[in-house]
């Protein structure tokens, strides 16, 4: 089965979102993922001012391709091929156009952050344009908060576009001039804009789902939005966020973790007493203390959350970081079980 990742790229209004629809019905077990641009609230007011709106434009964005794409693609990947209308990568290079200085170095370090989280396209499809031909495709369509777009900023794009392409290292990339075709009223030129494509997969050689190594389970992560919501319900709530206060919760909560433990503990042996084999003793006792222990071991994350959060640090990140520096690690010997 296929199970490549294709991106459609190209400047506003080059047909990248009409193309993506249509090829879904030209390859087998396709699955589509279109950008949501429409929920930004910020873009009609982009196109009128855009060093005004700018920033939040673009952060915006940035966070609703990422919550897209972070579950969407692995998800999609795992059943077969995956076509969308746009690259994660992509969201960079309109900041490059958009943003400047503390703006844009601090969106920089945001997508960098996410990106890592992302998985790349196996090919981009980079649908190239004439200026009037892109132009005339954008009257056309006549959206309400592209008619004040200026030209040049469509001319800025396109080069942008042209120079991000010319020195991508990690992904194929092919491009198809578009300026003399109608995928949607005819059959024979969609026939061939999927012959090439294909045609570029199948240089990749065969593909395989992404596999749930250790890094792969790691991004799939969700720490992020549980400290936002700890944020939320402690500032609710009124909680005190003094570190050392809350640091000694914490140790209440692991407290109420061993004595939990040692329940189990002890509720083994007496089995085991009573004849029980050790497997099926431990099993049991774990049964019947399986929902308190569940249960405390939710409120010692909570206070692992509430923690990071009042000094300032994004867990997720943490973890990650510290994680992809513990699968390489030699552990000592005692932690491990004997051969």
């Amino acid at each position: 089965m296929n199970h490549k990742f294709v991106a459609i790229e190209g400047v506003i209004g080059v047909g990248k979102t009409t193309l993506t629809r249509l090829l879904q019905n030209k390859f087998d077990n396709a699955t589509v993922l279109l950008e949501v641009f429409e929920e930004n609230p910020f873009l009609a007011g982009f196109y009128k001012d855009r060093e005004q709106l700018g920033f939040q434009t673009q952060i915006f964005f940035l966070l609703s391709r990422y919550h897209q794409q972070h579950e969407a693609v692995p998800k999609a990947l795992r059943q077969g091929m995956l076509i969308s209308d746009y690259t994660f990568a992509k969201d960079e290079l309109f900041a490059w156009l958009n943003l400047k200085d503390d703006e844009l170095a601090m969106y920089g370090r945001v997508h960098a952050a996410l990106g890592e989280k992302i998985p790349k396209p196996d090919l981009i499809v980079y649908l190239q344009a004439d200026h009037d031909v892109i132009m005339r495709r954008i009257a056309l369509r006549d959206r309400p908060y592209e008619r004040d777009m200026d030209p040049e900023y469509i001319r800025k794009l396109a080069a942008a576009y042209e120079a991000w392409l010319s020195n991508v290292q990690d992904t194929a990339v092919l491009t198809i001039n578009v300026n003399n075709l109608d995928y949607l009223s005819d059959p024979s030129d969609l026939d061939q804009v999927a012959q090439r494509i294909q045609q570029a997969l199948d240089e990749q050689g065969p593909s395989s789902p992404p596999a749930d190594t250790p890094l792969t389970l790691l991004q799939n992560g969700r720490l992020l939005d549980f400290q936002a919501f700890h944020r939320q319900l402690d500032t609710s709530k009124g909680f005190d966020p003094d570190l050392f206060f809350n640091y000694i919760l914490l140790t209440e909560e692991v407290g109420e973790v061993a004595s939990e433990l040692i329940k189990i503990w002890g509720e083994t042996k007496r089995l085991a007493a009573d004849g029980r084999s050790a497997a099926e003793a431990h099993q049991l006792a774990l049964d019947k203390h399986r929902p308190r222990l569940r249960s405390e071991l939710a409120d010692l994350l909570a206070y692992t959350l509430k923690l990071a959060n009042y000094a300032g640090i994004d867990l997720e990140k943490a973890y990650l970081e510290k994680m992809q520096t513990n699968i390489g690690r030699t552990w000592p010997i005692e932690r491990t079980l004997p051969d």
